[in-house]
């Protein structure tokens, strides 16, 4: 199986809000496709109520076995990167999770409890090398429907749950079956 790892920068955005529980939540908002040379937590800008920080380096990993996935977060138009960051309640107030670009996995981030998992554009840089790793490493592979063999009647004999069904036999003559009942 090929392997294939980038080092992508992540974008989280801090948003002040108006909420009698919460004054701000964080979401990220960008995936970078080069990590830039600069520390974690270093502030993009602000604009009016929120501000953006570059979170931090992230690994981004492709399988040669998820390409028909890969493939599959293009047929929208655009591809997509899931990233998922979780509050850590002390500084730096997040930590990244994870970025993928198959959206299978993407779907299993969102099984963190408390993690903010968010669906951002694909870079272009990123986007061309998911495309090209999807043309070298995938392998179609048919869809074979599976036939079911014919239930074996007998197999059911014997069954507590279900007293319809012959219990035990008798001189080669059913006991138990419904047609012993008065």
């Amino acid at each position: 199986m090929a392997i294939e790892h980038l080092t992508v920068g992540v974008v989280v955005e801090r948003r002040e809000i108006d909420n009698p529980w919460i004054d701000h939540t964080w979401a990220p908002v960008a995936v970078l496709a080069d990590a830039p040379d600069v520390p974690p937590w270093t502030s993009l800008g602000k604009d009016g109520r929120s501000e953006r920080f570059y979170a931090g380096p992230c690994g981004l990993s492709l399988y040669s076995s998820d390409t028909a996935q890969l493939i599959e977060n293009f047929t929208s138009g655009s591809g997509k990167l899931w990233v998922s960051v979780r509050p850590t309640g002390i500084d730096p107030p997040l930590e990244v999770v994870g970025v993928t670009a198959d959206p299978t996995e993407g779907e299993g981030y969102l099984e963190g409890m408390g993690d903010v998992v968010e669906v951002v554009a694909m870079p272009e840089g990123i986007a061309d090398h998911v495309l090209s790793f999807y043309k070298a490493h995938h392998v179609e592979r048919p869809f074979i429907k599976r036939k079911r063999d014919k239930a074996n009647r007998d197999s059911f004999a014997g069954r507590p749950d279900r007293p319809d069904r012959v219990m035990r036999t008798e001189g080669g003559r059913p006991i138990g079956s419904v047609e012993d009942e008065p």
